[in-house]
């Protein structure tokens, strides 16, 4: 029987769904009980995670160039990254950092293994796998950002310019699903996509739970982590 592109997105979201307790800081900042070094630690991460993130969905726009709708898809992936480096400016503002303490930051491995990956796959991976591992990762992801919005305006004071990073990744954007069916039809229909994608998508998903566990441990003592 035939597979739809609608049916594999479903099948791969289900079997990438992390399990409830998998990220340890999400629940902390929705209680108000994380730190704000976590959070700021977050934004220092995220500004060296989203300038390499852009530059790796180019590479597959690019190596995609011979599949218009996947190539079209990365390319909206990487102006979605521009977007978010401007609303990241907010948190970071938010949690009183300058463009010096950005520059002099040193980032950890546990939060940078994700986009590393993320351009091991923009290297070697078939785009329309990867298309598929992504998607099923960014469903855990908006979720995550849009607990992270609610709590940090319940517990931490931070408005909507705070928080316009969260928000920007919580709320889909008009097209993004559309754009990703298409993507995923595409390479079905080219004979691209491979039982890689599932090796890929769960690769994705163990480096997002690193990058929010390591932040979760950034408060602790070295004995507790």
């Amino acid at each position: 029987m035939t597979v739809t592109a609608a049916e594999l997105l479903d099948s791969a979201v289900r079997r990438l769904t992390p399990e409830p307790d998998a990220n340890r800081l999400v629940p902390l900042v929705a209680a108000g009980k994380a730190p704000l070094e976590a959070i700021t630690t977050l934004a220092l991460e995220q500004y060296r995670i989203i300038d390499s993130d852009r530059r790796a969905f180019l590479h597959l726009a690019q190596r995609a160039a011979g599949e218009p709708v996947i190539s079209t898809f990365f390319t909206a992936m990487a102006d979605g990254e521009y977007i978010a480096m401007t609303r990241l400016h907010g948190l970071a503002a938010a949690c009183g950092l300058d463009e010096a303490a950005v520059r002099g930051y040193r980032p950890r491995a546990g939060c940078q293994a994700y986009p590393a990956y993320l351009a091991w796959l923009a290297l070697n991976a078939e785009p329309a796998n990867v298309v598929l591992a992504l998607v099923a990762n960014f469903v855990a992801w908006g979720d995550y950002c849009g607990t992270m919005s609610h709590g940090l305006r319940t517990h931490y004071g931070f408005d909507a310019k705070a928080c316009g990073f969260f928000d920007f990744f919580a709320q889909p954007v008009a097209g993004d699903g559309e754009r990703a069916l298409s993507a995923v039809q595409a390479g079905l229909d080219g004979g691209l996509i491979t039982d890689a994608a599932d090796q890929y998508g769960q690769l994705v998903l163990s480096y997002e739970l690193m990058f929010w566990n390591t932040l979760a441990d950034v408060s602790l003592p070295p004995a507790a982590r």
